[in-house]
């Protein structure tokens, strides 16, 4: 078995409830995007902000390796999930919303829906297990979209 079906099967052993998976079809892809959005305020050192770069793009390039390194499907989603949310962020601060306040508000009510769905699951978080799954819940929520367009990872 592949390293990713091993993780993505894992983590869905406390992902079977239909009212958890819903909850993180929501939660993860909305926490990812606030993950990078509370990346993005931190300050940076001179020479980043010379090249417009935040810590948020800085955290992606590490990040999209690891999927890729998984999986070219699981990477390629990931890359578009990661330009939608920076996208996003962008978005927030064209409509002079705080992404800092936006992003820390968003991260507490997914991660408490999150915790929600597991006490309803009945099961802990996977990442309790092993930290790497906090990577694995944004690939687990693409595997099933992957799954509904016949597309192998």
């Amino acid at each position: 078995m592949r390293q990713i079906e091993f993780l993505l099967n894992e983590y869905g052993e406390s992902h079977k409830n239909k009212t958890n998976i819903a909850i993180h079809a929501v939660a993860v892809p909305a926490i990812y995007f606030v993950t990078l959005g509370l990346l993005w305020c931190v300050p940076t050192p001179e020479f980043l902000d010379y090249f417009n770069v935040t810590w948020a793009h800085v955290f992606i390039i590490p990040t999209l390796y690891y999927y890729f390194k998984l999986s070219g499907p699981i990477g390629a989603a990931m890359t578009l999930l990661t330009i939608f949310s920076i996208a996003g962020v962008k978005l927030l601060e064209r409509a002079d919303i705080s992404v800092l306040y936006f992003s820390i508000a968003l991260f507490v009510v997914m991660w408490i829906l999150q915790f929600v769905g597991h006490h309803i699951e009945g099961k802990k978080p996977s990442f309790f297990k092993d930290i790497q799954y906090l990577l694995i819940g944004p690939a687990w929520w693409w595997g099933h979209w992957l799954k509904r367009l016949n597309i192998n990872y």
